[in-house]
């Protein structure tokens, strides 16, 4: 099964200028736990939960002030909505993530991939990927 099986394909996204209040918002209000970033069509960052609590409250004296930009992690992991279910579960295990954007040939964003979607089609893979996203980092 590929990944574009799966996937959900509507995917917010907010530009890098967001006010982080908006983006909180967002996630609150679509029930996620991380928002791509993209400069026009160019996917250029990811901001979770996570970062929100340790980049910004955890840090910033005055939230206000904050953008997506601030916050979010620039390294961008992404799978391909070609790859198989379980090269992806594998995939996450290793970078220890819980999900990931997906994006076509041309590199455009498509849909996120999330560990609960894989765990409806590959449950045992997905307790696999689980407990090795849970362990810590070497």
């Amino acid at each position: 099964m590929q990944i574009r099986d799966v996937m959900t394909s509507q995917v917010s996204m907010v530009r890098p200028d967001t006010p982080l209040s908006e983006v909180a918002r967002k996630m609150r209000d679509e029930d996620i736990g991380a928002v791509p970033v993209a400069d026009g069509d160019k996917l250029i960052g990811m901001v979770t939960d996570r970062d929100i609590v340790t980049r910004a409250l955890a840090e910033a004296p005055d939230v206000s002030r904050i953008r997506a930009r601030d916050v979010m992690s620039p390294k961008v992991l992404y799978c391909l909505e070609d790859d198989t279910v379980s090269d992806v579960l594998l995939n996450m295990r290793e970078q220890q993530v819980r999900r990931l954007p997906v994006v076509n040939k041309d590199k455009h964003l498509v849909g996120v991939v999330s560990l609960g979607d894989l765990s409806q089609s590959e449950t045992h893979r997905a307790g696999d990927a689980l407990a090795g996203i849970s362990q810590p980092a070497h």
